[in-house]
């Protein structure tokens, strides 16, 4: 049963890596992340694409890794590994923005720590950070990274409601680097089980300006929808996105994903899609 989930598994993923190979996603596949960790001494892997596109430039993330680790009670430590393209239009209209060519490399490496710090309970909603610290691992002047550490500092909330699921909440980004901005954001998901195999959600994700050299140089607010679909192993699933602006400047958002766990007591993790319990990815400048 194993066997057969990841060769058709990885087939699949393949097979749309090879139109998307693109990353602004939080909480895969979408914008809006969660509140709950890996479970203790559990693992998550992704293998994953994603693409955020503006008139000023498109941006791709992949092939790219994930990694998560449950290393304490009801704490994550997070680790993405991403190469990707920079795209920059070269439109008049936007001058001195997106100009260059197009570059493919390593770009920024994110790490991070998601806390559970408030659980979920009949009235009261689960609560938790995800502090990430962006590295400039990616080229600078290529293009491919911000040239200085930078941070997302957000809080989100969890409520489970049968086959129902909300998550939402919000941060800031802290980008110390000539040209960008720092800037707020914000994202809320809801999701549904529609069957043993599938999961839907649909969410409104929005951030501020982010500055001249970044292709968000405006403000946007997207509605993205997606979902999950699990193999016959229950540990593995493909994942999936695709959202557009509907306020703001015109962006376009997309993620596809493969995602493994497991756990050193053999059982499903909580954090598995669409089987998330009350008990214990944004984006990505230019």
């Amino acid at each position: 049963m194993a066997t057969h989930g990841i060769g058709s598994g990885a087939a699949l993923f393949l097979f749309f890596l090879a139109f998307v190979t693109t990353l602004r996603a939080q909480g895969p596949p979408y914008q809006t992340d969660d509140p709950v960790p890996v479970d203790l001494h559990h693992y998550e892997f992704y293998i994953f694409g994603g693409m955020d596109g503006t008139p000023v430039e498109i941006d791709s993330t992949g092939p790219a890794i994930e990694f998560n680790w449950g290393a304490l009670p009801r704490v994550q430590l997070h680790a993405i590994l991403p190469w990707g393209f920079a795209a920059p239009l070269n439109d008049p209209v936007y001058l001195p923005s997106g100009t260059g060519p197009v570059t493919f490399g390593l770009t920024d490496m994110e790490l991070g720590a998601k806390v559970a710090w408030i659980k979920e309970g009949k009235h009261m909603p689960q609560i938790g950070s995800f502090t990430m610290f962006e590295m400039p691992t990616g080229n600078y002047d290529r293009g491919l990274g911000i040239g200085k550490v930078w941070y997302k500092l957000p809080i989100w909330l969890q409520k489970n409601s049968g086959k129902w699921l909300f998550d939402g909440g919000g941060g800031y980004e802290v980008v110390p680097q000539t040209g960008y901005r720092n800037f707020p954001y914000t994202g809320w998901l809801v999701k549904r089980e529609i069957s043993e195999r599938l999961e839907l959600g649909a969410e409104i994700f929005a951030h501020g300006r982010e500055g001249q050299a970044a292709p968000q140089t405006e403000a946007s607010a997207m509605v993205d929808i997606g979902g999950y679909y699990h193999f016959r192993n229950p540990n593995e699933q493909f994942l999936f996105c695709y959202g557009r602006s509907v306020a703001g400047q015109t962006e376009n958002y997309a993620y596809v994903g493969m995602y493994w766990t497991w756990g050193k007591d053999n059982k499903q993790s909580a954090r598995i899609h669409a089987k998330k319990s009350p008990e214990p990815t944004v984006q990505t400048p230019a």
